[in-house]
């Protein structure tokens, strides 16, 4: 399944929903187009379907990182940074149609709600955390201090997979490392 994912991905990225057709999306995985509307109602659930599968893996990944590793708060918000760009570096055009249909995913409550789940609310608690053990500043609103920290991954990361000709996963990582924990530093 995840290399047909992969796939939607890659045509939804090279061409752009607007106009992707069913037809481009079953010659993409080779799954005939009676067999997708029988799945799918059309190509927006389809993306549905994709951003659902790219976001369950993120929230995966730094549930994985921000409560599963070990270390402090400012260590594990370090680790969050990194599964994120490791997850961007092994479904990158699931990332690109994710960050590049952000907006179109906002429209979609659940979708907007699961990005809270799977990326700020972790990262919230971490803020917090940090500023209970020392190892990060406190922050007055941990809510758009996560939304920054998410743009502050995914904008740099965006632009290395859209412009590089390979993932730049471990730069992007020490750039953003380096930015976002020196401005949350406790001291």
């Amino acid at each position: 399944m995840r290399g047909a994912e992969e796939s939607v991905a890659a045509v939804f990225a090279g061409r752009g929903f607007d106009t992707v057709r069913m037809e481009d999306l079953a010659a993409a995985t080779g799954v005939p187009r009676a067999t997708l509307y029988y799945h799918f109602s059309g190509k927006e659930a389809v993306l549905q379907r994709l951003l659902r599968s790219t976001l369950g893996d993120l929230a995966r990944v730094v549930q994985a990182a921000a409560v599963e590793s070990p270390g402090d708060a400012r260590q594990r918000l370090e680790q969050v940074v990194r599964a994120v760009l490791a997850l961007m570096g092994r479904r990158p055009a699931a990332c690109r149609v994710l960050i590049a249909d952000l907006e179109r995913a906002g429209r979609l409550p659940d979708i907007a709600e699961s990005l809270t789940g799977a990326f700020h609310a972790p990262v919230m608690r971490l803020l917090e955390a940090g500023a209970a053990d020392g190892s990060l500043r406190p922050v007055t609103d941990p809510a758009r201090v996560a939304a920054a920290i998410f743009g502050a991954v995914t904008i740099p990361a965006f632009q290395s997979l859209v412009v590089d000709p390979v993932f730049a996963e471990e730069a992007v990582g020490a750039a953003v490392v380096d930015v976002v924990l020196a401005g949350l530093g406790a001291g």
